[in-house]
């Protein structure tokens, strides 16, 4: 589905990714995490084809970068941003920012055939939003909006889903809510990459984890190998305790863990 072998990437001076290798099968769902500035977002880019490496090979569903049309590729890649929501238009109804989608748009600009309507309107029913459908885009919560982009992403029936820190700015309710619309694709056939920060988001239908620390992977497999307190206080330099429960897990960090 995904390999990513021996990436480098440079920016001016400074080195994001340093000797990357990442390989993600059909079934597994990944969660990257790491701290802030760590290249997990470059990881996510290069995935999508926004970014292109200073050294390595990118592959995609068969694809290799440099050697495909990216748009092509990109078809079949459901892909969940922040910086995608902003460049939606605010006064826009729910349903047209969702069924533009189905075309690779960001809104449309021609007569919207019916099918796309209709399509829009179930995702947004599937994440359970049927009622703002006909609402402003810019009218939704922080928890609205994350969902709506979830439907947006679906659209396209894609092969891979890239989630880019999608709980980012929740309250806890909304949080959870968001987190369970994720954790209900387990059976859609779908492979998640899923990128964050934060070790609770990490929910039951994932596999696999790579911890990654200042451009490099540090460990990357099944994910109760690799979710441990040592890697942990490795990436994020915390001595933590960590706990399993309901497959999902949770951390407490150690007193006064820092200058201590």
């Amino acid at each position: 589905m995904i390999d990513l072998k021996s990436i480098y990437f440079k920016r001016e001076e400074r080195r994001i990714l340093n000797d990357v290798n990442l390989s993600i099968r059909k079934g597994e769902h990944w969660v990257l995490l790491g701290r802030n500035g760590s290249g997990k977002t470059t990881i996510l880019e290069m995935i999508n084809g926004y970014h292109f490496p200073s050294k390595g090979t990118v592959e995609v569903l068969g694809h290799r970068y440099g050697q495909c049309d990216v748009r092509e590729v990109r078809k079949q890649i459901g892909y969940i941003s922040q910086s995608l929501f902003e460049k939606l238009t605010p006064g826009d109804p729910v349903w047209e920012a969702v069924a533009a989608a189905n075309y690779g748009f960001l809104r449309f600009y021609e007569e919207i055939p019916q099918e796309a309507i209709d399509k829009a309107r179930i995702m947004i029913d599937k994440v359970g939003l049927g009622y703002v459908a006909d609402q402003p885009l810019g009218t939704l919560s922080q928890g609205e909006r994350k969902k709506i982009l979830l439907a947006r992403a679906l659209m396209t029936d894609p092969t891979i889903l890239v989630m880019d820190e999608p709980c980012s700015g929740l309250d806890l309710y909304e949080r959870e809510k968001m987190l369970q619309s994720i954790d209900d694709l387990r059976d859609s056939g779908i492979t998640i990459l899923y990128v964050t920060h934060h070790i609770e988001e990490i929910m039951p239908i994932f596999t696999h984890i790579a911890l990654i620390h200042e451009g490099r992977i540090v460990a990357a497999g099944p994910k109760n190998e690799v979710l441990t307190e040592e890697h942990l206080l490795q990436v994020y330099d915390v001595p933590v305790s960590l706990e399993w429960s309901g497959n999902r897990p949770w951390i407490k960090v150690a007193a006064n863990p820092i200058g201590s």
